[in-house]
């Protein structure tokens, strides 16, 4: 090999292209040997560090080299991914000079980690792509290609932070393509981010969006439509969920889900039992099953004994340890608002497997952030629960039924409103049984 270089070093300018090109050939067609990726790599090393050789003469080879292993002239596959990663070693230097190249061999190494299901790898490989600098500079769509293959890669092994990263380099560019696969592929990119950032509620919006669409895969709309209802449950309790979980409950295809059991429930306002909550856990993926902290200050809060607690064998725990848990808690909360005018601290503890500081405190919050209506008497160890007029019309509203009217007659007394307003609801929640078992046939 030593030899044949040697002699080509002393050939004119104009014969050392030819005489480069016919020298890579050869090996190539002699990969099956052992000596192949080494030979390659020293035919790389002398045309792009010899300075006798040229930049014209180096580009021309290169390119030559990217096209064979672009359609596999080396079959094997490890071997295949050594004499990328050699060459790309060898011209990192002088990357400047052979970005082109240096790109093209970067598409062909993130190929084949891909196929390894090496997705970080694959990630940061094309991560290392040039794609503003230097003489050649890549159109906006196909930035937008690239930084979206890069967040699914990282999504893949579930990294959120750096794929979120990613994805706001991509928003901008959003509007660069009108290929509906790439859009697409982007919006699902969007959901998952969401996913995994906890925020459910958008992300559930975002699946159900995306189960609509005619250019996905039936089958991978209903995965995309079971996604949704599961981070419809794990979303935060009050009236923006109420929404989205009554679109999704009035989806018809929703009925078909494994999900859907707790789904209707939820939707329904009934309180959820130990036992259905353990057979959707075993649906959750790994970041839907996170545990989470509890501040200080709720700490603080939910461990202050009272007389009454003292007294009973009421629970010990201080708040929820994971995702799933504060939801089904936050839904029981919500849930048992609808079937009782008031509830003592230790009562709700009681229902929700919390000491009652704890219960307390989660009352609390969601009622100073807007999503359960009521007060707390802490002289009494009381909470009173207003009516649920408004997260019943946002369940009306949700199924496109617009807005319903409901005229009550003004009898002066608020609890005989309200006991109007339990039993209207029930009636409703009837005749929808009732519709639904008519469409089954079981009438």
């Amino acid at each position: 090999m030593d030899a044949k270089l040697s002699q080509l070093a002393g050939l004119s300018q104009k014969d050392k292209t030819a005489g480069y090109l016919a020298l890579l050939s050869d090996i190539l067609a002699q990969s099956n040997r052992g000596s192949a990726p080494d030979n390659l790599q020293l035919l790389v090393d002398t045309v792009v560090n010899q300075e006798s050789v040229g930049f014209v003469v180096g580009r021309q080879v290169l390119t030559e080299l990217v096209k064979s292993l672009g359609v596999d002239a080396i079959a094997n596959h490890d071997l295949r991914k050594r004499i990328i990663q050699d060459t790309l070693n060898v011209l990192q230097p002088r990357i400047v000079i052979y970005e082109e190249q240096v790109n093209a061999l970067r598409f062909q190494l993130a190929d084949l980690l891909e196929a390894e299901e090496a997705w970080t790898e694959a990630a940061r490989v094309l991560m290392g792509i040039s794609l503003d600098s230097g003489s050649r500079s890549l159109p906006d769509d196909e930035k937008f290609r690239i930084y979206i293959r890069i967040i699914r890669l990282l999504l893949e092994d579930e990294d959120s932070v750096q794929a979120e990263t990613y994805y706001n380099r991509a928003a901008s560019l959003s509007n660069s393509t009108t290929n509906r696969e790439t859009l697409l592929q982007f919006k699902l990119c969007q959901a998952r981010i969401s996913d995994y950032s906890r925020k459910f509620l958008e992300a559930a919006m975002r699946y159900h969006e995306l189960s609509w669409a005619a250019d996905i895969d039936e089958e991978e709309r209903k995965e995309l439509l079971s996604s949704a209802v599961t981070c419809a449950v794990l979303a935060p309790a009050g009236p923006n969920r109420s929404r989205v979980l009554a679109s999704l409950y009035r989806d018809e295809r929703s009925s078909e889900l494994p999900t859907y059991n707790i789904l209707s429930k939820m939707f329904l306002d009934h309180i959820l039992r130990p036992a259905e909550i353990k057979s959707f856990e075993q649906t959750l993926k790994p970041h839907q099953l996170a545990r989470i902290a509890i501040s200080s200050n709720d700490r603080l809060a939910s461990t202050v004994d009272d007389e009454e607690s003292s007294l009973t064998n009421a629970s010990k725990r201080t708040g929820p340890s994971t995702v799933l848990d504060r939801a089904v808690m936050e839904h029981n909360l919500l849930a048992s608002s609808k079937i009782y005018n008031n509830i003592t601290f230790h009562g709700l503890g009681a229902l929700l497997d919390l000491s009652p500081g704890a219960a307390e405190t989660m009352a609390r919050k969601m009622i100073e952030q807007g999503r359960l209506k009521g007060s707390i008497d802490q002289v009494d160890k009381l909470i009173r629960f207003d009516g649920g007029k408004e997260e019943d019309d946002a369940q009306g509203k949700a199924g496109g039924l617009g807005d319903v009217e409901q005229t009550t007659e003004d009898t002066g007394a608020p609890f005989t409103k309200r006991w109007d307003m339990q039993i209207r609801t029930t009636a409703a929640n009837v005749e929808a049984i009732v519709q639904h078992l008519a469409v089954k046939g079981l009438l």
